[in-house]
């Protein structure tokens, strides 16, 4: 499965954006599909996943009531809703299929494609 990310943007702190992550290829999975972001000269992190029904979120502490998850199936897309933006939110977003590991910590299925870039001026 292909995953495309859009969305990105430039906007003030305490903004909004809301990003899509469309599948295209082989949709069905029944993996996990989430965002992971990446700021110069930081290492990628984790930020978000729902799980293939969409029933379970997991977010990373810097993003949790701000951040919103969600998927539809039908539409193979997942959205990331962000709220409240901060400029230490400017990244380069990627999503992919991911899982996670004995620890609870989150890692990509696959190559990451072409991410969307965002960021939040203060």
């Amino acid at each position: 499965v292909q995953l495309q990310a859009s969305g990105g943007g430039l906007v003030q702190a305490g903004g909004s954006l809301r990003l899509s992550c469309a599948a295209s290829g082989l949709t069905f999975s029944d993996y996990a599909r989430g965002w992971f972001r990446q700021a110069p000269g930081k290492a990628r992190e984790f930020v978000a996943a729902v799980d293939w029904r969409g029933s379970t979120t997991y977010y990373a502490d810097s993003v949790k009531g701000r951040f919103t998850i969600s998927r539809d199936n039908a539409k193979n897309t997942v959205y990331l809703q962000m709220n409240s933006l901060k400029p230490e939110d400017t990244a380069t977003y990627y999503c992919t299929e991911l899982d996670f590991d004995g620890s609870g910590t989150a890692f990509p299925l696959g190559p990451f494609g072409q991410g969307t870039q965002v960021t939040v001026s203060s």
